[in-house]
């Protein structure tokens, strides 16, 4: 399997169907799956993916067997995923297929992760609560040129991971989309090569988005602050490949 794509759902309906299409437009890599992780039979994404299998033969159905949320749906998806990288993607049409291919191409070419960045040149962000963007833009700089963080937008969660980071880390978030950022500070203090395209992110325009900023702003804190410390505390020796080769050096 040359990618493994993870799509979170949580009654999607129609409108996944063109994410989808997309993704199988975009993609050259094959082979690749398209994994869509739902929490309940009755999830309105569902009969919707289904119905669409038949026209994108990559997409695959998991049922998450966590528990709910958007957390367990993410670990239910990078535990299933079956090739040496793993994308993270999300449902409502924020992020750009298109830039999928670069990131892999990054990836293979030694990066463990690999982020979809807003906020490096030639990224954008259209939409969005006021606050959620401000705070979003100051952490992701302020990691990168205090942190040494090897992206500017470290908690996006449009990223592509190695097998071998996925391999070598514990997840320990407990919220949610605070994942991405764990991942990205617990590579950086791992040694590992962590890169970035620039992409455009757009509001959903349809739905409601589950992010709930008051709730998950002290598990962004957390990990805000561990790769902060990086700089001070040093980091570790990257962990080698399964090959023995080490891709970091």
């Amino acid at each position: 399997m040359a990618l493994s794509i993870v799509i979170p759902v949580y009654n999607e309906g129609e409108k996944v169907a063109g994410l989808l299409r997309a993704i199988a437009a975009s993609v050259e890599a094959r082979p690749l799956e398209i994994l869509v992780v739902y929490d309940f039979e009755a999830d309105t994404t569902v009969p919707v993916v289904r119905r669409l299998q038949a026209e994108v033969p990559e997409v695959q159905l998991v049922r998450n067997g966590r528990g709910p949320g958007v957390l367990n749906a993410l670990k239910t998806g990078l535990a299933t995923a079956s090739s040496p990288f793993v994308l993270v993607l999300m449902a409502d049409g924020s992020d750009e297929p298109s830039s999928i291919g670069t990131m892999l191409e990054m990836a293979e070419n030694g990066a463990d992760v690999v982020a979809g960045s807003r906020y490096m040149k030639g990224g954008h962000q259209i939409g969005g609560p006021l606050v959620k963007r401000l705070l979003s833009r100051a952490g992701g700089l302020s990691l990168h040129w205090l942190g040494g963080i090897g992206t500017h937008d470290p908690t996006n969660n449009f990223k592509l991971y190695s097998r071998r980071l996925l391999e070598n880390v514990t997840i320990e978030s407990t919220a949610g989309f605070e994942l991405a950022l764990e991942l990205t500070v617990k590579a950086h203090r791992m040694g590992m090569r962590i890169a970035e395209v620039p992409t455009t992110w757009r509001d959903r325009t349809e739905g409601k988005s589950r992010f709930q900023l008051r709730k998950w702003l002290p598990h962004y804190l957390r990990w805000y602050w561990y790769g902060i410390a990086t700089r001070f505390v040093g980091k570790q020796a990257a962990p080698a490949d399964r090959s023995g080769v080490d891709r970091a050096a």
